[in-house]
Formats: structure tokens, sequence, C-alpha cells
């Protein structure tokens, strides 16, 4: 595989190895810059990645003071919630880890007033990154997950969120679920300084397929190919049974 395309042959060994690069990643950008700003993302594939991060392996490597924690989507429900994305990032990593209470951004308001919530989000962020008019945020990992229909973060197919280019976080209503989901724009996610998408299981595997191998005439089938890194870095970490139909397709090295 290409640098940019990384297959494992388990879902444990992709998750070892890519909490060894996050982990490089965070100390070198404390470092260099005095903190580390990360995206989250939520679903079932990268709660070991972050149950990883509170083990005796990474607990002192990360320089948690330094670490600051956003969300790249969440479910219009409590934080409280099973379904919440802040839950269970909060039960696998937040709760085991010195990380400073301050240092930690969920959204607001999101279960009752997601319109309400999605602007107070992204005022939110404009205030922490300083952001002028018309600027950007640049995270320094935005992590991002697939779904079996090809969407990422909340941007799903067919949403009105696919077509956003001014705001930073939209409330994106999914008539296939009958809710709203609060989720950061293509134009926020695009702009990070290292994308990384981590994909595990045989569910996954056809629309990897379309979206590594041979593209769809359009593109808002499947949302994960609008990712495009602006000026940064796009990887995937995939696992064996995720990239197991790429091998009858065209996909990329």
């Amino acid at each position: 595989m290409g640098e940019n395309i990384k297959v494992f042959q388990s879902k444990e060994s992709m998750i070892h190895s890519l909490a060894e690069a996050i982990v490089d990643l965070a100390r070198r950008k404390a470092e260099a810059t005095g903190r580390f700003t990360v995206a989250l993302s939520g679903g079932s594939t990268p709660k070991p990645l972050y149950e990883s991060f509170a083990s005796s392996q990474y607990l002192h490597k990360i320089p948690w003071d330094k670490v600051f924690f956003f969300f790249g989507d969440e479910r219009c429900v409590p934080h409280d919630s099973e379904d919440s994305n802040y839950h269970m990032v909060h039960e696998a990593i937040l709760s085991k880890v010195p990380v400073p209470a301050e240092n930690i951004f969920p959204t607001e308001m999101q279960d009752v007033n997601p319109e309400a919530s999605a602007e107070l989000y992204e005022k939110t962020i404009k205030k922490f990154f300083a952001l002028g008019e018309n600027q950007l945020p640049r995270f320094d990992l935005m992590l991002l997950g697939l779904g079996p229909d090809g969407h990422t973060a909340s941007l799903f197919p067919g949403t009105k969120a696919l077509e956003e280019r001014q705001r930073l976080v939209v409330s994106n209503y999914v008539e296939k679920m009958s809710t709203h989901r609060i989720t950061l724009t293509l134009p926020v996610i695009n702009n990070s300084e290292n994308i990384i998408f981590v994909v595990a299981g045989h569910d996954k595997a056809p629309v990897i397929a379309h979206i590594l191998g041979e593209k769809t005439a359009d593109q808002h089938l499947y949302p994960a190919q609008l990712v495009k890194a602006t000026d940064g870095s796009l990887k995937w970490y995939l696992d064996r049974e995720a990239y197991q139909e790429c091998q009858s397709h065209a996909c990329q090295h």
C-alpha cells in the first residue's frame, strides 16, 4: 500500500499502529506549538483506540494538559445517553486520563435545540482558534469514521450539509433517521492538518471499494469522497475486512 492507505491484518493491529502515530503526533505538536487540537469521531470503531490512550502503555506518554478535545459530530440526545458520542468518549478516555476539564469542548443544547447548538459550537470554535471573518480553524488531527452508506461525521448522503461552504458547524437533518445531527462542515474537515479515516469491518468493504476504487459520478452518494486535504495529509487506516473488496477494484495505492 501507499503511505496514505494502510491496511492491517486485524482491527487490533490497526488500532495499535494508529495509537502509536497519534501519540507521536500529539507529543510533536505540543512541543512545537504548546497544544494539540483534535476533533474526535464517534461510533464503535474508534472506541478501543480511545481506550488504549488510557492504558499504562500510553497514559504517561501524552501531554494531557496540552491536548484539546473537540467533536466532529454529535447526536441530538443528552450527553448521558448511550447514543451520545460524548458519552462514549467520556467513558472510554476522558474519565480515565488527567485532561483538564477546560480542555474538553462538547456540544451544548444539542438535545433541545439543534440549530442553536450548532451556532453555539461554531462560536466556541471561533473563540478557541481566535478566528477572523471567513477564517477556518485548523485542527491538528481530524479523526473520521465511515458508515456503510458512505457518510462521515454526520455528513450523510443527500443531506443539506454537504453543500455548506460558509458555516463551520451545522444542524443537519437526516431524513432516513428522522433526526438532526450536529456536524462540522466539509471546509472545516478539509482544512485540518492531519485527516485520518479509521475503518474496520466487512460491512464497510463495498463503500471502501467505491471511495478508494472506481469513483462514482455522484460523490454526494458517498460523502466521504468529498473529504480532501486542502493543505495537509489524508490517510486511511483499514483492517483487512474493510479492504477486502478492493482486491477486485482499481483501488488507490
